[in-house]
């Protein structure tokens, strides 16, 4: 690996953005390299991150990452004073969205049982980056427990509710219309009937020959219609909840989780 020159690197991101100065190494414990560097962060610098060196590049006297300072800044704290436990280290790869089992430090451990990386502490805010020849020789280190090996695996769930919106307008509104109405009365009327009887002796009648008119006024009932305007009934509008069963279907995400190894794998 390349060395900084003046022992004064900064860590910028692919942009050219600085996100902090270098203040420690971290050196594997087993092979002597460069695996992590620590980072200044948060205001006036009084915090430190770690960031992996597997994508680094050295570029003038900076060293480059392909992350920006607000991931490096929200990294998972760690303790820069002690080793790294395989514990931290796999969430530090989980985190910068590497393959912590693809880097070889988990079978490594697994073999020589000696631990994870060592710090290396630099000259306050003018740490950098040194030859491998040039790193100390590893320290101490801990058992890596293969149960740890693990992935959380996630799935969506939909969860289903109600609001409450507007759903149409009902209105009252009255209107004249026209229809026939029918309806059977009784009338009466008088008829002329012609009677004849004889003439007794007591009647009263001119015994002359001669021309005599007799009227009578015949009635009937006249049909009349006569209409008023009278209320028959008063409409309103109420409203009535009405609960129906409706089927939401929706499609959701899940993970499912497998096993990629080159020998027969005990479940």
């Amino acid at each position: 690996m390349q060395t900084f020159i003046d022992g004064k690197g900064a860590v910028v991101s692919d942009s050219g953005d600085k996100i902090g100065s270098i203040e420690q190494l971290f050196l594997d414990d087993v092979t002597g390299e460069p695996t992590w560097v620590t980072v200044k962060t948060g205001l006036f610098g009084t915090s430190e991150s770690f960031v992996p060196l597997d994508r680094a590049t050295v570029s003038d006297n900076d060293l480059r990452v392909p992350y920006d300072k607000a991931m490096v800044k929200d990294a998972p704290r760690v303790d820069t004073d002690q080793h790294l436990t395989p514990q931290e280290e796999e969430d530090l790869y989980r985190y910068y969205g590497l393959d912590y089992a693809a880097s070889g430090y988990d079978d490594t451990y697994a073999e020589t049982a000696t631990g994870t990386t060592t710090g290396m502490a630099g000259t306050t805010g003018t740490a950098g980056l040194t030859d491998t020849a040039a790193a100390p020789a590893a320290t101490t280190g801990t058992d890596r427990d293969r149960g740890d090996a693990s992935v959380v695996r996630s799935e969506e769930r939909v969860d289903v509710g109600t609001r409450r919106r507007e759903a149409g307008t009902v209105r009252l509104r009255k209107y004249v219309v026209t229809e026939n109405v029918t309806k059977t009365v009784p009338v009466t009327r008088e008829e002329v009937r012609v009677e004849r009887e004889p003439v007794s002796a007591g009647d009263r009648v001119s015994g002359e020959i001669g021309d005599d008119v007799a009227e009578v006024t015949l009635h009937e009932d006249e049909v009349v219609v006569d209409k008023e305007t009278v209320p028959v009934e008063k409409v309103s509008l109420d409203k009535d909840v009405v609960t129906e069963q409706r089927e939401v279907t929706e499609q959701v995400r899940k993970e499912q989780v497998e096993t990629d190894a080159d020998r027969p794998v005990r479940r």
